[in-house]
């Protein structure tokens, strides 16, 4: 077993590595839009108090994708090692076809299994996060 860890993605929010390699499979913790230059959100809108007032779903959608193929780039890998991803969203009904847009032109040739799940909130002000899993076998 091994870990990853890279610069070209954001750091991890927690105590966990970027990723981790078990045998031929590769398990990435959950990866955010963050950027990983100066820990921003792209596309988020905030007041005067700190408090997020709007997002662009589709300005995260490219940066956690983008963030996902570093990590995997990391690992030795690319997006055709993918063979599973589990998608959060904060908001389903407003994002979902904004996202999926995304996901099909960033994924294109991409044969990974895909759920996509609602939730409630994700512990940063972000609206989306990929569980990802890929085979670096043969």
């Amino acid at each position: 077993m091994s870990t990853v860890n890279t610069g070209n993605a954001p750091r991890p929010v927690g105590a966990y590595p970027h990723a981790r390699r078990v045998g031929h499979l590769l398990f990435l913790s959950g990866v955010g839009p963050r950027r990983a230059a100066d820990d921003t959100v792209p596309g988020n809108v905030f007041d005067e108090h700190g408090v997020l007032v709007s997002y662009d779903i589709q300005a995260q959608c490219e940066q956690v994708f983008a963030n996902v193929q570093a990590v995997l780039e990391a690992s030795g890998a690319t997006l055709a090692n993918l063979v599973d991803t589990t998608v959060y969203l904060t908001d389903m009904d407003r994002d979902f076809k904004a996202y999926n847009e995304a996901y099909a032109r960033f994924f294109k040739g991409v044969d990974a299994c895909r759920t996509t799940v609602g939730i409630t909130a994700l512990p940063t002000p972000i609206a989306i996060e990929l569980k990802c899993v890929a085979w670096l076998g043969d």
